[in-house]
């Protein structure tokens, strides 16, 4: 038995499980955070969205230097880079970042217990540390499973984190390859194959699937498979890789056509495997309190995010859905609120999707694919950054903005951009869906002038046939 008796235990300190932890200890509840990797902030800030952005934003930088300084006549000379003090910049925003969480931790009063989390009754976890210490028992009253996911495998592809590499291992590259190949076109592999293209890698990028970023609007995946295409990346759509085999010249891999047809093979330095992710269940003891996982290793969980064991709960990609690092928080925030007797709530059809190339691309709610096979009528509003003042005058003009409003409410039903900065313009529809906003209501604000976001308000106008730019 257990002397440490705690209101909620966390285990996971990834985006969900840390700020869950967080908003709990502020509602009053004596909380603890289990974490087995040896800093806070889970996949995402260790070795996922925060160390790619770093090297996303130095190898755009170097590549805006070499290619684009010179149309605003800026003089550059010889041009290099040096990739261990990039590597060297992207680990020192993962310490500051991390050692940041901690400080929260114990601002809020979250007692930070390091090791493998394994529940094994509905009201207790045991703590085993990775360096083979004394166990600790955490007796608890709510548990919250927010262990994430890992990543995914394919048959016939081995990664070694050597010349077949995870996105961790993509991410701590020491030398920029010769050439590598993408396996995924999704958001993980189009985001690193972009950082290598630009540090002088042939990237060849093959996807399973007939099209890039699988489940973003058609029009802006074929938007910005032409637009990669231009700045060097190369693709096999409809693909598939079937072996890869290590050898001294690099790895070779069989790549066949999905629907049948002749394989080649394809001899590169490095491969990086991005098929996607798997929730992450292993050593928590499911099985032993009565937890089925469901036939694709997710945990099933009802509205208010309690499993099928009253007490333990379970958030973020380990329940599926979007596996982003902001829908498991606020998963995590609204389980603390239930938990506490508030009325926590996610809606699902609000949370935007990023992918942090060059140019940006952003979405939030529902495409044109989803709206027609669901026989909804829509209008669209679309306004192109060649049309933006503010866009010519930074020489950013690809892409554009689209807004999908209901054609008889006009409240809009999603929205996609393709453009600069659109992980940031995107929220504004975000906010403006989230309170069941219309593309009148956005239409009718006042948007500064000269601003990228007078593309948002332009393709609202447009919604109606009403763009005043175009």
């Amino acid at each position: 038995m257990s002397d440490e008796q705690f209101d909620v235990v966390v285990i996971g300190g990834g985006p969900g499980g840390y700020v869950c932890a967080i908003r709990a200890a502020q509602l009053g509840l004596r909380t603890a955070c289990v974490e087995k990797r040896a800093t806070l902030g889970g996949t995402c800030l260790n070795v996922g969205c925060i160390p790619s952005k770093a090297l996303l934003q130095s190898s755009h930088l170097y590549e805006e230097a070499a290619k684009e300084f010179a149309r605003h006549g800026i003089a550059t000379g010889d041009l290099g880079f040096d990739l261990a003090v990039m590597q060297a910049r992207k680990d020192a925003v993962v310490k500051q970042l991390t050692s940041g969480i901690a400080g929260l931790f114990k601002k809020n009063k979250v007692e930070h217990v390091f090791g493998l989390g394994t529940i094994t009754s509905p009201e207790e976890v045991r703590v085993t540390p990775e360096n083979g210490g004394e166990p600790r028992v955490l007796a608890t009253e709510n548990i919250i499973i927010a262990t994430g996911s890992d990543v995914a495998a394919i048959p016939g592809v081995a990664i070694d984190e050597d010349r077949i590499v995870s996105s961790t291992g993509a991410l701590a590259l020491p030398v920029v390859p010769k050439s590598m190949v993408v396996i995924g076109g999704g958001f993980i592999g189009i985001e690193l194959g972009s950082v290598w293209r630009r540090l002088g890698a042939e990237v060849t990028v093959v996807e399973f699937l007939d099209q890039i970023m699988a489940g973003m609007d058609g029009e802006v995946a074929k938007t910005m498979l032409r637009i990669l295409q231009k700045q060097g990346l190369s693709f096999k759509l409809a693909s598939k890789v079937t072996k890869a085999e290590p050898g001294d010249g690099g790895v070779t891999l069989t790549i066949e056509p999905v629907k049948g047809g002749n394989a080649e093979t394809l001899t590169v330095e490095k491969v990086l495997v991005s098929v996607g992710r798997r929730p992450f269940t292993e050593g928590l003891g499911l099985e032993s309190v009565g937890i089925t996982l469901d036939n694709r290793g997710f945990i099933p969980v009802d509205h208010d995010y309690q499993t099928s064991v009253p007490g333990i709960f379970a958030i973020g990609d380990v329940i599926g859905g979007k596996m982003l690092a902001h829908k498991a928080e606020e998963e995590g925030v609204a389980v603390a609120e239930l938990i506490a007797g508030q009325s926590g709530h996610v809606n699902y059809e609000a949370i935007p999707g990023v992918v942090y190339t060059w140019p940006e691309v952003a979405a939030v709610g529902r495409t044109e694919e989803q709206l027609k096979a669901d026989g909804v009528a829509y209008n669209v509003g679309k306004f192109p950054f060649t049309a933006n003042s503010r866009a010519r005058c930074n020489a950013e003009t690809d892409g554009f903005v689209k807004i999908l409003a209901d054609a008889a409410t006009d409240r809009i039903l999603g929205a996609h951009i393709v453009g600069p900065e659109a992980g940031d313009l995107i929220q504004e529809l975000v906010v403006a869906m989230e309170f069941g906003g219309s593309a009148e209501d956005v239409a009718r604000s006042s948007h500064g002038h000269p601003g990228l976001s007078e593309a948002i308000k332009e393709a609202a106008l447009a919604v109606a046939g009403r763009a005043i730019h175009i």
